[in-house]
């Protein structure tokens, strides 16, 4: 006799009514163990595995519901089917929240029953067997957007399948197509740093040219406080898109959320994006405009973007836009000075806008690269994605947002640049007065290989306060190194990530409007 393919606990006050049920299963080579109610289930849990478990939601006593919490808390991971006569979307959220797999609607069949366990039970060697098909048809596809005339609309979509696959394979562990997929996405980012060195001047000059970060307030958050509505403006520093992709399954029962995208201006770093987000204008034109509010030097991000709550106030007063109650500004260093605007938050009922600057994954990427226990965390992509997903979840701003979802008002969530793991140097020559950052510099004759030169930085609307000032950026995974000590270099920062120059994780963004469930 053939051993049974899965064990299932079937949960249900009516079990012995189910038992044709129950013998076509087992006749099927599923072993089924029948039980009354849910008390008994549990204690069943504690003493044996099982593959999966079906459960009965309306039972008396200790319901369906009340039983998935405490298996929840006897074994997280087991798949469980919940068996309902309810279909209502309430319910179901509620339901999905406390991970459950999959559901059947009363009254069930034995067909339905099947197709569901093998939906749930072989889900993951039905992907496995998909990959090979799926894989090359993305990998085909890619290269055909690439390889045509891609517009800034096209990167978006290529950046989307290139994370998706990330994703999936982050799940999968190895697949054998992580190698071929690796060479895809560094061929893409040599095409998107050649696509935005032709493009990016013409965009400045408003050439069909993309959401940037100048044009983020304009767009998502002044039309909303025009219509008196309540505005939380967050933006969590050095988040790429796929940091927010891991996060966004989070906040699904809390908020309706409208997804879009936009690109950094450059170089994609603090100083220059965020001031960007906070005040409308480009870097040149906040330095003519506002001299006093302008800092460009190696000092730390405390001086660099001291005056956004300004910048965002003249803008304000630029677009004739009256608050009441008035602006709020805060920004999140550690947990206290979490723990403050939480306090905040709970405190008023009331907000006209309130801005939120988040800092963790920007002083995350930064320690990463001093740290050598992080580096064994998160020695690649995947692991650091991890790593950022894990400070969410226990994060002090998804306590904020799940406050917010309480309230009459909406979130617009972005962030002001990404970054990229830089493994290969590129040697750079300047002067002693040269900016230190790795993967952009200004300074006078600057030069480097593996770089935009930017002799002309009025074009790219960044300051040129003398005729020698000039900018370099560097492309895809590289950074710079100047040619004394560069192989004591090379080792140090090989394999860091850092933010300022051109690739698709500094510069495509999340831009995405949350409105509450209620």
């Amino acid at each position: 006799m053939q051993s049974a393919t899965h064990s299932i606990l079937w949960v249900d006050d009516e079990i012995d009514v189910l038992e044709p049920h129950i013998c076509s299963l087992r006749s099927k080579r599923y072993s089924v163990t029948p039980v009354s109610n849910g008390v008994d289930a549990v204690a069943i849990i504690k003493e044996s595995h099982y593959d999966v478990v079906i459960l009965d939601q309306m039972m008396p006593g200790q319901d369906g519901m009340e039983t998935l919490d405490q298996i929840r808390q006897v074994n997280s991971a087991i798949p469980v089917i919940m068996v309902t006569q309810i279909s209502d979307e309430l319910f179901i959220e509620e339901a999905l929240g406390k991970q459950i797999d999959s559901f059947l609607v009363k009254p069930v069949g034995v067909a339905q029953i099947l197709s569901t366990l093998k939906r749930v039970l072989d889900q993951n060697s039905i992907v496995e067997g998909q990959i090979p098909r799926n894989y090359t048809a993305s990998f085909n596809e890619i290269r055909e957007l690439t390889q045509g005339h891609p517009s800034w609309r096209t990167w978006i979509d290529v950046y989307l399948k290139l994370l998706s696959w990330d994703l999936a394979f982050d799940e999968l562990g190895e697949t054998g197509f992580k190698e071929t997929h690796k060479e895809q996405r560094k061929e893409c980012e040599a095409f998107f740093s050649r696509y935005i060195e032709e493009n990016y001047v013409g965009w400045l000059r408003l050439k069909d040219r993309p959401v940037l970060s100048v044009d983020i307030l304009n767009k998502y958050v002044i039309p909303h406080l025009r219509e008196n509505k309540q505005v939380y403006y967050i933006v969590v520093d050095c988040m790429r898109l796929d940091h927010w992709l891991i996060i966004e399954p989070m906040l699904r029962q809390f908020f309706y959320m409208n997804q879009d995208y936009y690109y950094s201006i450059l170089p994609s770093a603090t100083l220059y994006s965020r001031n960007a987000l906070f005040s409308g204008l480009f870097p040149s034109e906040i330095a003519q405009k506002y001299p006093e509010y302008w800092q460009e030097g190696d000092v730390d991000e405390t001086s660099t973007n001291r005056y956004e709550k300004k910048l965002l106030q003249s803008k304000l007063q630029q677009e004739g836009i009256q608050l009441k109650p008035q602006l709020r500004y805060f920004k999140i260093f550690d947990v206290k000075g979490g723990n403050e605007f939480v306090r905040q938050v709970t405190a008023f009922d009331q907000v006209s806008l309130s801005t939120l600057v988040v800092n963790f994954v920007d002083i995350l990427t930064h320690q990463r690269s001093q740290s050598d226990i992080l580096q064994q965390i998160s020695p690649d992509e995947s692991a650091f994605r991890s790593l950022v997903k894990s400070w969410f979840t226990h994060s002090v701003l998804f306590e904020i947002l799940k406050i917010i979802a309480k309230r009459d008002a909406m979130v617009v969530l972005t962030s002001d640049h990404g970054s990229t793991l830089c493994n290969r140097p590129s040697r750079a020559f300047g002067n002693r007065e040269t900016s230190t950052s790795l993967r952009f510099k200004f300074g006078a004759k600057l030069r480097a290989d593996q770089a935009v030169h930017i002799d002309r930085p009025n074009e790219y609307k960044l300051p040129a306060e003398s005729p020698t000032k000039n900018y370099i950026l560097a492309k895809e995974d590289h950074y710079f190194v100047y040619p004394n000590q560069f192989n004591e270099y090379t080792r140090q920062f090989r394999g860091g990530f850092q933010h300022g120059g051109i690739s698709m994780g500094e510069m495509i963004l999340p831009v995405v409007t949350m409105v509450p469930r209620g």
